[in-house]
């Protein structure tokens, strides 16, 4: 089979990926959605139990949908896949900003925003001048805000103002720029498969954050004096562990942490076949990969009980006008700049 796949040309070979892909997606939502009608029929499972199926079904909607985007923008080349990304940038601004108090002031630096800066950043990353668009943002876009906005004679909550405003095309325009700009990185002998490389960054972040959830649901923290401590065995007691920040995630600890980041590496370095790493360069990027997407879903986190919601989309309502799309996006816009910036400065692109 290994030598069947690597005999296919770079085009057919990343076509089979996404058809395994799509299988497998298509088999687990499958017996999910049987699942899910044997319950309605027969409930046999208490609310904690609903709870966390109905959390694996968000995280399944989520694995769908990156699935589908990156396939779009696979087969539909890397200038509409750099449009795409473009869009979700923009839609995922607009949920962030919706939820950040504005006044009349800003008005011109929000212009400034969605209709400059960001079709300027996506323009670099689709003409691949990979210097200018790195410090584009961070250098020229970081000053000119401020002097936008102070030129709007309204210096009322000044600081906190632009400081929402610079952290919002930081997380949603500059990080998620840097997915599509891994598809135009050039590894010699390695042309015509950078898609893998935008696959092997979301499965491993992915994969990373279904463990950490999935452990911290089955392993959820309890008092001492439970009697269901007990019953855990030592391995339980271990992961059980109480929440190091829990005003800002009542499920994150440590345990959990490390071995989704340890699963989830050695799950990347498993694929090392699929890119131009070797076992432990493979091993070493997806871990990276894995502590920037997870910490930065952890930043996300901390803003959303900031802005006093459960999650960007108010559980699907669309009050912002993209339901959620940041809740799925957010660690893939941590993740994505350190990695893109790890793979270049390590092998000199």
């Amino acid at each position: 089979m290994n030598a069947f796949l690597r005999n296919l040309s770079p085009t057919h070979q990343v076509a089979a990926l996404f058809f395994i892909v799509f299988g497998v997606l298509t088999l687990v939502s499958i017996v999910t959605l049987l699942v899910g009608l044997r319950e309605r029929r027969n409930a046999a499972h208490g609310e904690a139990w609903l709870r966390e199926f109905a959390d694996f079904r968000a995280l399944l909607r989520t694995t769908w949908f990156m699935a589908v985007v990156f396939w779009i923008g696979w087969a539909l080349g890397p200038g509409v896949a750099t449009l795409l990304f473009a869009l979700i940038a923009f839609f995922a601004l607009r949920e962030f900003i919706t939820l950040s108090p504005t006044r009349r002031g800003d008005h011109r630096s929000l212009i400034l925003a969605f209709f400059v800066v960001l079709p300027v950043q996506f323009m670099l990353v689709a003409t691949a001048r990979f210097d200018l668009f790195t410090v584009f943002i961070p250098v020229y876009v970081f000053i000119a805000i401020p002097v936008v906005s102070a030129l709007a004679n309204d210096p009322s909550q000044f600081l906190e103002r632009n400081a929402k405003l610079q952290w919002g095309i930081m997380v949603c325009v500059y990080g998620m720029s840097h997915v599509p700009a891994l598809l135009l990185l050039s590894f010699p002998g390695y042309e015509g498969k950078s898609a893998f490389l935008v696959f092997f960054l979301v499965f491993v972040v992915q994969t990373c954050m279904v463990v950490q959830h999935l452990i911290a649901r089955r392993f959820a923290y309890l008092p001492p004096d439970e009697a269901d401590v007990a019953r855990r065995g030592i391995v339980g007691r271990w992961l059980a562990r109480k929440p190091f920040a829990p005003h800002v995630s009542r499920s994150f600890n440590w345990a959990s942490w490390g071995l989704g980041m340890a699963i989830a590496s050695v799950v990347g370095a498993a694929m090392s076949f699929i890119t131009p790493f070797k076992f432990g360069q493979a091993l070493a990027m997806a871990l990276i990969a894995c502590v920037a997407g997870s910490m930065g879903h952890l930043v996300m986190k901390a803003l959303k009980r900031d802005r006093g919601i459960p999650n960007w989309g108010q559980k699907g309502v669309g009050v912002t006008g993209a339901n959620g799309l940041l809740d799925r996006v957010d660690a893939l816009c941590f993740a994505a700049p350190v990695f893109f910036h790890s793979v270049r400065w390590y092998f000199g692109l």
